[in-house]
Parts: structure tokens; sequence; C-alpha cells
């Protein structure tokens, strides 16, 4: 198992990157550790009505890396997948978002500007995304392998 599983319910109003990843819809935001707020801890999770829960994100992790990769490379991949898509602007407008947090994982450095990566299943209070375009951008670059390109 990578990381340490938790029962952490949060909430919080702002932007939220939401992306379909094989066959899901998850969501990304960060929190920060801190006042200064760097964002420095990446709250990433399915936004999935039917429970399929949190753990589908370190399945797919483990699934589309390599055999040799280890728990640090698998919270890497999650990381850029939801960053890879932040990257090409498709995000929601700031809203209201909860999220249940199953598994809380501590980076041994910073990557992508986060130490600690937390994956759930996050609920956003609007609903889900509803422009077609939007889901599509990103699309390609969430399906990518890390090393792919």
């Amino acid at each position: 198992m990578s990381g340490t599983s938790v029962a952490i319910e949060m909430s919080g109003a702002s932007r939220i990157t939401v992306f379909p990843l094989e066959g899901h819809t998850v969501g990304y935001t960060n929190q920060s550790s801190d006042g200064r707020g760097l964002g420095d801890i990446a709250v990433i999770g399915v936004i999935d009505p039917t429970g399929t829960g949190g753990e589908t994100l370190w399945r797919l992790a483990r699934e589309f890396c390599r055999a040799r990769d280890l728990p640090d490379d698998h919270a890497r991949w999650i990381i850029t997948q939801a960053s890879r898509v932040r990257m090409t602007g498709s995000y929601e407008p700031p809203g209201r978002w909860t999220a249940t947090i199953s598994r809380r994982y501590e980076l041994p450095s910073l990557f992508s500007n986060h130490g600690v990566l937390l994956t759930g299943v996050i609920t956003l209070a609007r609903g889900m995304p509803s422009s077609g375009a939007r889901e599509g951008r990103g699309s390609s670059a969430a399906r990518s392998h890390p090393g792919a390109g």
C-alpha cells in the first residue's frame, strides 16, 4: 500500500481542475500547509457519484507506471496527470468543494511544488462540469504516460 490510510473530511472554496481520466472524472486543487499560501498539498480525487472511491487513482497509477516503479513514482504519476491538465487552462472557476480523503502520501521531495498528496473523492457544490469542450481539453494529456512525452 502506498502512503497512509486516513479518513479526513475537508472543504474549500478555490479553483479546481476537472478532467477525464480513463473513464473517471477527476478533480484537482491544492491547499497550503502554512499561512504563506504556497499550495504545497495536492488534493486529487475522483468526482464519482457511484462511489468507486479514492483508490481508483492509485490503481490507475500502478496500471500505467512501469512494473519496477515504486509508490513515489505512483504518487508523481497522479500529480503529473492533474498538473498537465491545469497547465492547459482546463479548470472550473472558483467554487465550493468537499473531499473525503482516504490516503495521505508524503513525497520524499517537492514535486510540481507539492510535498504531500491527498487522494480520495471530491464533490463539487455546483455539480459536474457540463461543457464537452472543457472536458475535451487536456484529455489526451491526462491519458498520456508521464514518460511518453
